[in-house]
C-alpha cells in the first residue's frame, strides 16, 4: 500500500520535510517512490506538485494524518482535518507516575498532622484535668494547713 507522508530533512532544531510517496512498510527515512513537494514548518511554506498529488490519490495512495491536514489547508483535498495523535515518550510517563507517588505521601502527611492535632487536643484535656487535681488540696494537706 502506498502512503503520502512527510520525510524529515534539515538540520537539528530546524526541521524541514519532503512530501513523498512511499510504501507504507518502508522506513520513514528510507527509499521513496516519488517526491511530491516540500514543507517548512517554521515559515509555514509549502511547495507542492498538485497534479502529481492528485494522480497518486486517484491511484489509491493514502495520506498520513499530518500530510492530509497540510493538503486540506492548501485546498488540494476537500475534507475535514484529522486529529493527530502524538505518542508521548516513556520518560515522561515515568516522571508523571513519580509525581503521583510523591503526592500520595503528602496526602498521608496531612492526614497524620490532622490526627496528631486531634491527639494533642485530647492530651491537652487530660493535662488540664491533672492540673486541676494538683491544684485542689488533698485531705492530708488540709490537715497540715489547719494545724
Amino acid at each position: 500500500m502506498l502512503i503520502i507522508r512527510y520525510q524529515r530533512v534539515g538540520k537539528r532544531n530546524h526541521a524541514q520535510f519532503k512530501i513523498v510517496v512511499a510504501e507504507k512498510s518502508s522506513p520513514v527515512k528510507g527509499k521513496s517512490v516519488e517526491i511530491l513537494g516540500s514543507y517548512d514548518p517554521h515559515n509555514k511554506e509549502a511547495v507542492l506538485k498538485e497534479d502529481r498529488i492528485q494522480y497518486w490519490l486517484k491511484i489509491g495512495a493514502q495520506c498520513s494524518d499530518s500530510a492530509h491536514n497540510l493538503l486540506v489547508s492548501k485546498g488540494l483535498i476537500k475534507a475535514k482535518k484529522r486529529k493527530i495523535n502524538i505518542k508521548q515518550k516513556p520518560v515522561e510517563e515515568e516522571a508523571e507516575t513519580s509525581k503521583e507517588d510523591q503526592a500520595k505521601p503528602a496526602e498521608a502527611e496531612t492526614e497524620k498532622s490532622e490526627s496528631t492535632e486531634e491527639s494533642t487536643d485530647k492530651k491537652s484535656e487530660t493535662e488540664k484535668e491533672t492540673e486541676k487535681k494538683e491544684q485542689e488540696p488533698t485531705d492530708d494537706t488540709k490537715k497540715v494547713e489547719n494545724k
